[in-house]
C-alpha cells in the first residue's frame, strides 16, 4: 500500500514535542485522515484497550512518537518507570499494528541506544558494540528492544517497520522543567532567567565539554513522512543534522542570540553523560533525505515559542 493524502495514519503521542511536530507537518501536507488519541482516551500501557482500538480503527500506517522521555537526572532516578513504560507502550503498538495488518510503521528511538564510547560519527552497525551510558541505559535498552522487535517482525512477517533514530532534538513545545528537560531547553531556560533577573552567571552540569548534535524537530517530522513513502532494505536509520558543539559552546551560542554575557560556572558533582554522540547519516542521505533547518533558524522558532507561551 502506498501512502496517499487519504491514507489512514495513526499517530501515537501527538501531544509531545515530537508528535505535535509530526501532526503539524502532516496537516500542512494536507493528509486528511490522521488519527490521534489523548492519553485519557487511550491508555497505551493497557494491551487489551490498545488492541481493541486497533481492531476498530484499522490504520493503514502507524507512527510511534509515544514514549516516556526526559533528561539525564529523570532517567537516572526513575529508571524503572522508563524501562517499563517504554517497553509496554511500544510492544502494544507494534504488535497491535501487526495484528490488524499494518505493513508500514515508523518507530522513533534515540541516539542514546548507541554505546557510550562509540566510534564517531556513529553508524547504525555500531549498535551493541559496547556499554551504554549508565544514567539512561534503562531507556536505551527499551528503545533497542523496540528496534529488535521491528527487525524480527520484518524478518518473520515480511513487513517494512522502520526505526528512525534521531539525535538530540529541540523545537516548539519542548520541556523546560529543569528536573526533566534535556540539555538545550535547560540551557535556554537558565540563560533567559539569568538575563531577566540580572544574574551574572549560570551553572552547567559537569565540565561542559561533552559534545552534542542537535536536530530541529520539524526535520524529524519530514523524515517520518519521507520514510513512510519509501520501501527500505534497512530497519535502523539514523536521523541527524551534522551540527555538533560542546555544551559550553551551545551555552555561548544561546547567550549571543539573547545578547547577554554571563559567566559559566560548573557543577562537577553532576554527570557529563556520554562524551560525544554524533550520528553518521549517510544511510538516510542515500535514500534521499537530508535536514533543512539550521541551528540559527531553528533557535529563532524555538525562542518565539518560548516567549509566546510565557514559560517561567
Amino acid at each position: 500500500m502506498k501512502l496517499s493524502k487519504n491514507s489512514k495514519i495513526f499517530l501515537a503521542g501527538h501531544n509531545g514535542m515530537v508528535g505535535s511536530a509530526i501532526l503539524r507537518h502532516l496537516k500542512k501536507k494536507n493528509y486528511k485522515n490522521i488519527i490521534v488519541k489523548s492519553r485519557k482516551k487511550l491508555d497505551l500501557l493497557n494491551q487489551e484497550k490498545t488492541e481493541k482500538f486497533f481492531k476498530k480503527v484499522k490504520p493503514d500506517f502507524v507512527i510511534i512518537a509515544a514514549a516516556k522521555v526526559g533528561g539525564i537526572l529523570s532517567n537516572d532516578i526513575y529508571s524503572g518507570d522508563y524501562i517499563y513504560q517504554n517497553l509496554t507502550i511500544q510492544t502494544n503498538l507494534i504488535h497491535s499494528s501487526f495484528k490488524v495488518g499494518v505493513k508500514k510503521l515508523i518507530f522513533l528511538g534515540s541516539s542514546c541506544i548507541y554505546p557510550k564510547f562509540s566510534k564517531q560519527p556513529i553508524r547504525e552497525d555500531y549498535l551493541l558494540n559496547g556499554k551504554l551510558e549508565p544514567t539512561n541505559d534503562a531507556y536505551a535498552i527499551a528503545k533497542i528492544a523496540g528496534l529488535k522487535m521491528c527487525e524480527a517482525y520484518n524478518k518473520q512477517y515480511r513487513l517494512n517497520y522502520i526505526c528512525l533514530m534521531p539525535t538530540n532534538l529541540y523545537g516548539p513545545r519542548d520541556n523546560y522543567d529543569l528536573k526533566n528537560s534535556h540539555f538545550f531547553p535547560a540551557l535556554l531556560y537558565k540563560i533567559y532567567n539569568a538575563k531577566k533577573y540580572h544574574k551574572k552567571n549560570i551553572v552547567l552540569w559537569g565540565n561542559g565539554k561533552s559534545k552534542r548534535e542537535l536536530l530541529y524537530v520539524d526535520d524529524l517530522a519530514r523524515a517520518c513522512e519521507f520514510f513512510l513513502k519509501k520501501k527500505t532494505k534497512h530497519t535502523l536509520i539514523n536521523i541527524g543534522s551534522g551540527v555538533e558543539k560542546s555544551i559550553k559552546d551551545f551555552a555561548k551560542f544561546i547567550m549571543r542570540k539573547m545578547k547577554v554575557d554571563l559567566k559559566i560556572d560548573y557543577d562537577f558533582s553532576k554527570p557529563n553523560g556520554t562524551p560525544r554522540k554524533k550520528l553518521n547519516t549517510s544511510l538516510a542521505r542515500s535514500y534521499g533525505w537530508k535536514p533543512k533547518i539550521d541551528l540559527n533558524e531553528g533557535f529563532n522558532y524555538v525562542f518565539r515559542d518560548f516567549l509566546k507561551n510565557k514559560i517561567e
